[in-house]
């Protein structure tokens, strides 16, 4: 179900990666098992802001830079975590995942499974995701539904500040490994500037969002918009300029896709009968095409018109004209809305 947290009460506003840091630094004070490990996230505190000030208090035992071998310290947080520690271990691309693959499915993912259960593998592998920087295509892709294709590992995409912090609890808390996705568009880093939206009220105390809880981010009876991550403020930017033109669209944010709340998403189109499924994620066999496909399973009778809104099947393209082609805009949300109710 759809779960909306009220935030009036709460003054102070953060940006996504200290909300992310203030989640992990609670949590490194409740647990000392509880440790950080990545490229540059000691010293440099992360180069998307991830662990920015965690070293000052933490140590060097607990904050640690590593060489630049992605399979040698997943797998040493895998066997950390199977040893009762809780381990979160940065990719600092996610497209680094091709060098360490093994260690993330192979193990990570499956270990619990293998071992009969005899094991639990409670860690939480964080990467920074997706494009809009002109950083090519080796450092530029978001690959959510390769990460939730993949049995045995539940997947967090915050696009939000108090999404980030929540999620980040809960993450670290959970007893299966979780991989958080981090947008780095959303970081709200002084090199990268942010959009409208990410940085939002965050209460002082913990709390935790669970996951396969997705929120409806704008209500509304015409269209239902279903995205995640960067995309949910490009959504809800086109939701508002098409609001002028009497359309009215409601933005849903999954938040996680494993788990992954198949029933909110239901409910919208029950009432709109009209879906739009925006990604950043490549087009075939991604987060699009299995959102349509579960509502083509369940809610079929409900369903006019659907639309998908993805980049294409190509690497993401260096120069800054091209890379602005191939990523959804806001314009190609609008666009896919206005098709979907016509």
């Amino acid at each position: 179900m759809a779960q909306k947290e009220s935030q009036q009460a709460v003054e102070r506003e953060l940006t996504m990666s200290r909300a992310m840091v203030e989640a992990i630094g609670h949590e490194m004070r409740e647990n000392e098992e509880v440790f950080y490990m990545g490229e540059d996230v000691a010293d440099y505190g992360g180069i998307f802001d991830s662990t920015q000030g965690l070293l000052e208090e933490f140590g060097r035992d607990r904050i640690m830079d590593v060489p630049i071998s992605e399979t040698a310290y997943i797998g040493a947080a895998v066997g950390a975590a199977q040893q009762g520690m809780r381990p979160i271990a940065e990719l600092m691309f996610v497209d680094f995942f091709g060098v360490c693959m093994d260690q993330i499915y192979n193990q990570m993912a499956k270990n619990t499974y293998m071992s009969g259960a005899s094991v639990n593998v409670p860690m939480v592998l964080t990467a920074a995701v997706g494009g809009t920087y002109n950083d090519a295509a080796q450092h530029s892709q978001t690959l959510y539904g390769t990460f939730a294709h993949l049995p045995g590992m539940k997947v967090v995409v915050p696009s939000t500040a108090y999404d980030a912090k929540g999620l980040m609890h809960n993450a670290i808390r959970d007893d299966d490994p979780v991989v958080y996705m981090f947008h780095k568009r959303l970081m709200g880093i002084g090199w990268m500037p942010a959009p409208d939206g990410p940085k939002t009220p965050v209460p002082d105390e913990p709390y935790t969002i669970p996951f396969g809880s997705a929120d409806v981010k704008r209500e509304g009876e015409d269209v239902t918009v279903v995205t995640l991550g960067l995309h949910v403020h490009r959504a809800l930017e086109a939701a508002d300029d098409l609001a002028e033109d009497g359309i009215d669209a409601e933005v849903i944010d999954l938040r996680t896709l494993v788990p992954l709340d198949t029933e909110t998403v239901l409910d919208s189109v029950e009432k709109t009968g009209r879906l739009v499924v925006v990604d950043e994620d490549y087009r075939s066999y991604g987060v699009t095409g299995e959102i349509i496909a579960r509502v083509a399973e369940e809610g079929l009778a409900d369903l006019e018109a659907v639309e998908r809104v993805a980049v294409p099947d190509v690497p993401l393209p260096y120069a800054r004209p091209m890379e602005d082609e191939v990523i959804p805009g806001t314009e190609d949300i609008e666009a896919a809305i206005r098709s979907a109710r016509s």
